[in-house]
């Protein structure tokens, strides 16, 4: 064999080496990769989940109904194992300022000696709404609801967020169904009130 063909062979040869290297470096990758991923889903699914906390509720009665929603999800999908009195506890940890640190003072006091004792964490979460919600949160829906147009919205998309803000406003009956025709474009109520029958409820 002449000494050209040798370097001719151990040229392929070398550049066979090369690309398996590249083809196996490229595995190694694609396995890394493929393990982060599944971490990454592992760390976004079931009590790896991600939560948002809730922020902190000073008791403004404006804002008692996001805390209450931001902290029962959060105590379903992370402390779902923990006491009530835990689960309790860590949502007090969220409540400060104004007069709520006063109403907070109480409830620790309470627990501590025995003098109240709940079952459930959503009795908890009730007697909250109650303390800070009251005739506020109701005024808060009322102006909401009062606000509410269709405007580039689809009927049906105007129908969920009536219904979305008419929870707590204390609105039934007539006064109910005269706020959602209010809100409607003007075409399609004037079309309504040409209707053969009249609807003489919201769920008409």
């Amino acid at each position: 064999m002449s000494q050209s063909n040798l370097h001719e062979i151990i040229k392929q040869q070398q550049e066979q080496l090369a690309v398996i290297q590249v083809q196996i470096q490229a595995l190694l990758v694609a396995q890394g990769g493929a393990r982060a991923g599944e971490e990454a889903t592992e760390s976004n699914s079931g009590p790896h989940m991600e939560v948002a906390k809730p922020a902190i509720f000073n008791g403004e009665a404006g804002k008692v109904g996001g805390f209450i929603t931001a902290c029962r999800l959060f105590l379903r999908m992370k402390l779902r194992r923990a006491t009530v009195k835990e689960q309790v506890q860590w949502v007090l940890l969220y409540i400060q300022g104004g007069l709520a640190d006063v109403w907070k003072e109480d409830v620790m006091e309470e627990l501590e000696a025995g003098e109240v004792e709940y079952k459930l964490a959503e009795e908890f979460l009730t007697s909250l709404r109650k303390e800070f919600g009251g005739g506020e949160e109701e005024s808060v829906k009322v102006a909401e609801l009062r606000k509410l147009e269709q405007g580039g919205k689809t009927m049906e998309e105007f129908v969920q967020e009536f219904k979305r803000a008419v929870r707590k406003s204390g609105y039934e009956g007539r006064p109910l169904v005269e706020e959602f025709k209010r809100g409607m474009n003007g075409g399609i109520r004037r079309k309504l009130m040409k209707a053969e029958n009249l609807p003489a409820s919201i769920e008409q």
